[in-house]
């Protein structure tokens, strides 16, 4: 309970003084991870540098994003390996379609062609409140340098990355390289940044995860699942073939046993996508390790109510 109270009350001072968490040197839980989904998707277009600086600036100590790569091999950061027709203007001025969407594949463009499409503009139909700004999908080298100057201009703690890998085995060679490719291009940026003892790399496709535990057993790995799922932790841990760091479930699978189990093993349990304050409130009290939200202004919003 103290820890509880230690870490909203961070939360609640870095967002509602100047500099956000600069000069402040409260005690929060070292174990609880806010992590900003796609940098902050409720309130910026997702995956995007300026919702990165915004989730930094509301106090997350991690920012969630996804990658993907270009034809000439670029990794940016993206959700799907397509142009979305949520998301995306094309650059004649007009929206991508449903329709076409799947056609307008990032890894048969080069980045120069990838950068033409605005991802910021057109209105979000399942986050209306999502400020629009033009913007388009930003290499995962631009994102980390813009993070990592963001952090050391205002004298803020490092932040982390939480990386996911959008690789399927059907679509293997089709909207992105086999996952040993994938793993070797985005561990090469990750070096070069260097930055891989604060990253943690994620994937619903274990097969990334079991080629980064073989070749870079020093980097944290999440295991990503979702409903419906009535497969058991030990049979997931199976097929994995190895404990990761972090097992991450769709935050309705959450229960006790299920954190019981993993805390046992030394499995930290960081759910996705929590967007409600009753519902973060909940599994804070169960005792998750972090929470995934597109709204990290909502963690410190509870304590003015």
């Amino acid at each position: 309970m103290i820890k509880n109270i230690c870490f909203v009350g961070f939360l609640f001072l870095s967002c509602h003084m100047p500099n956000a968490t600069k000069n402040i040197h409260l005690q929060f839980p070292p174990n609880f991870d806010v992590q900003g989904h796609r940098g902050c998707r409720g309130l910026l277009p997702e995956n995007t540098i300026p919702a990165f600086i915004k989730a930094i600036d509301l106090g997350v100590t991690t920012l969630e994003m996804d990658v993907v790569f270009t034809k000439d091999l670029q990794a940016i950061v993206s959700h799907e390996p397509f142009f979305n027709h949520e998301i995306t203007t094309k650059p004649n001025g007009t929206f991508v379609t449903e329709a076409e969407e799947k056609s307008l594949n990032i890894y048969t463009m080069n980045y120069d062609e990838v950068a033409k499409y605005d991802v910021g503009m057109k209105p979000h139909p399942r986050f209306i409140k999502q400020e629009k700004i033009k913007v388009s999908k930003p290499l995962l080298s631009a994102v980390i340098d813009s993070a990592e100057a963001y952090t050391k201009k205002n004298n803020l703690p490092a932040i982390h990355y939480n990386i996911e890998t959008k690789t399927k085995a059907k679509t293997d060679e089709i909207f992105h390289p086999n996952p040993e490719v994938f793993v070797k291009l985005l561990v090469q940026v990750l070096q070069e940044k260097n930055i891989l003892d604060r990253v943690m790399i994620q994937s619903f496709d274990i097969r990334t995860l079991q080629y980064l535990h073989q070749n870079y057993p020093t980097i944290q790995t999440a295991y990503l699942f979702e409903p419906p799922s009535l497969e058991s932790l030990e049979s997931r841990l199976n097929k994995l073939g190895f404990m990761p760091t972090i097992y991450s479930p769709a935050y309705e699978l959450v229960n006790e046993k299920m954190i019981a189990e993993c805390h046992s093993k030394n499995i930290k349990v960081i759910p996705w996508t929590v967007n409600e304050i009753v519902t973060m409130e909940q599994l804070i009290s169960l005792g998750v390790d972090g929470l995934i939200t597109d709204y990290p202004n909502l963690l410190y919003k509870k304590i003015s109510q």
